[in-house]
């Protein structure tokens, strides 16, 4: 099995995980720019790691539905889609990963200064590592 890169797409950064080759673990790799040359970084990421998939959150709403924030990840998923034809984009409810993301950080004792570097690639191995579970029939 070949790895999968999750992202967690914020306005400001971009959280990247990536799974180990037996799809069992998810490490937090990288925090990415939203804006300039994130696609750039991406493509490198992409090259290293040599996914099957891209995985990427989506903010459903705890109603079940999804608002603007979801509208902009799928435009994303799509843009990602033409820009890597080889690999599977797939969206995978992201609810409450960056809330647990800083959680957890809080309770790692994190200093303010490092949480702020940290939480995004932390709340995308969150989802990885949930994907990762449900497709192994784990209770994530």
């Amino acid at each position: 099995m070949r790895r999968i890169l999750a992202l967690d797409i914020g306005t400001v950064r971009i959280g990247v995980a990536v799974s180990d080759p037996l799809g069992m673990f998810a490490q937090g790799i990288a925090v990415l720019p939203a804006e300039g040359a994130w696609l750039e970084e991406l493509d490198a990421l992409v090259a290293q790691y040599d996914p099957e998939m891209l995985l990427l959150g989506i903010p459903i709403r705890t109603n079940g539905t999804r608002g603007p924030e979801a509208l902009r990840i799928e435009e994303c998923a799509a843009m990602l889609g033409n820009r890597y034809p080889d690999l599977k984009v797939v969206l995978h409810d992201e609810r409450f990963s960056t809330s647990i993301a800083q959680q957890a950080l809080l309770e790692g004792d994190v200093s303010r200064k490092n949480r702020k570097g940290k939480v995004d690639k932390v709340a995308a191995a969150l989802i990885l590592q949930s994907w990762l579970d449900r497709r192994c029939g784990g209770v994530s």
